[in-house]
């Protein structure tokens, strides 16, 4: 069985261009994707462990920015069309785990042996009506299942005894907002076991707008859709084993390394990314390995996916601190930050406007005054005379934003 494209992401992202999204979010929803059909059937074997390709990928937007949850389901509705692909339950409780666990359990020939998992995709339009980040013990198990350990998962209750599943995977792609992550993330969570192993994908405007997909969309896009599932079928059926590194793959990746731990980025110098550079060599090599099924049944990573996996995971660090600002932060200061970017995205504003915008929430002017006293000294805004009125605008580094 051949496939019908070269590269499944470039044509999954095609496919999916017809919608506003960002391409970037396109990109680790089809990542998820191959991910998902990948499994546990393959892996990266460093002696002491081994890396398996599944993610913890969360799309984070301001509401109704850019269809986060339709985004999601462009990718998974190919992926659900895949024959014995296991999807997980809506809302991740340990009853709920064991139960998908012992439905996935299955095993697959390698060589002359058969390997046991049990493996499994979550989809979440609402990460909040998925997990509930303060159940420590939930968080420490999924940090526990991303690393891929091998063995048995066994979990011991009153009511059933001892549950153990052999093998257990997880695969999650799921959508929030900077707000949520805010009000259900505490500060010390920042940089830790379980946001350390997310890839959080950022996006605050459309790439484009979009009134009537269907207006938009080629002729032969139900053709290019079971094309693209077809593939998907072969990879998570065709593929399987140990990924091996090409010697110019092993050459810059040991230059990569010493060179990260030498050249931190410097909006990501502090503590609550720690977690996050020490674990960034997982997340390309895992990415690698989905970049090399995507192009070829040839279980080998080139120095080239390295490099595009680095950049890809790269490109999401400029935006980290968005998706983590408003952590710890009152209610005043996220006013004042709101009237900030009010300023900065209608340009010079009139004074009284700009006050009767941000009125409701700062009646006194006196403290109105005190929070854009606060911005010119920050040098995010200033103030301009044209003739008898006073206008706000943005310093000329913030309109470069």
């Amino acid at each position: 069985m051949s496939r019908h494209y070269k590269d499944w992401l470039a044509a999954y992202i095609e496919y999916a261009s017809f919608s506003e999204a960002p391409k970037h979010m396109h990109f680790w929803c089809g990542v998820s994707a191959l991910a998902g059909a990948l499994r546990r059937r393959v892996w990266l074997d460093m002696a002491y462990f081994k890396w398996h390709c599944n993610f913890y990928i969360i799309l984070v937007a301001p509401p109704g920015i850019v269809s986060k949850s339709s985004t999601a389901n462009i990718a998974m509705s190919l992926l659900r069309k895949v024959p014995g692909i296991n999807f997980g339950p809506d809302v991740v409780t340990w009853q709920a785990l064991v139960k998908a666990f012992s439905e996935s359990s299955e095993s697959f020939q390698y060589g002359d042996e058969w390997l046991a998992m049990s493996a499994f995709t979550v989809e979440s339009g609402e990460f909040g009506n998925l997990l509930n980040p303060s159940d420590r013990d939930m968080i420490d198990l999924l940090v526990t299942l991303w690393d891929g350990r091998q063995g048995a998962f066994t979990k011991v209750t009153k009511m059933s005894g001892n549950d153990s599943i052999e093998n257990p995977w997880i695969n999650l792609l799921a959508c929030t907002t900077p707000s949520w992550i805010a009000g259900n993330f505490p500060e010390y969570v920042i940089g830790g076991g379980f946001t350390s192993r997310c890839i959080f994908v950022y996006a605050e405007k459309k790439h484009k707008l979009v009134a009537y997909p269907i207006l938009e969309v080629p002729p032969d896009l139900l053709e290019t859709r079971v094309n693209l599932v077809k593939d998907l079928e072969h990879i998570a059926f065709q593929l399987v084993g140990a990924y091996h590194l090409s010697d110019a793959a092993v050459k810059w990746g040991t230059e990569w390394y010493e060179h990260h731990y030498a050249h931190k980025p410097a909006n990501l110098d502090d503590d609550r990314f720690g977690g996050y550079i020490a674990r960034k060599q997982t997340h390309i090599h895992k990415l690698a390995m989905v970049l090399a099924a995507s192009q070829r049944d040839q279980l080998v990573i080139t120095d080239e996916d390295l490099i595009i996996a680095n950049k890809m995971v790269s490109d999401l660090e400029e935006d980290m601190p968005k998706v983590f600002s408003k952590i710890g932060r009152t209610e005043d200061s996220l006013q004042a930050e709101r009237f900030i970017q009010y300023i900065i995205r209608n340009g010079a504003t009139p004074y009284m406007e700009a006050y009767r915008y941000i009125h409701a929430y700062f009646p006194d002017m006196q403290d109105f005054e005190g929070v854009l006293n606060g911005a010119i000294r920050a040098g995010y805004l200033e103030v301009i005379q044209k003739g008898t009125e006073v206008y706000l605008s943005a310093c000329k580094e913030e309109k470069k934003v």
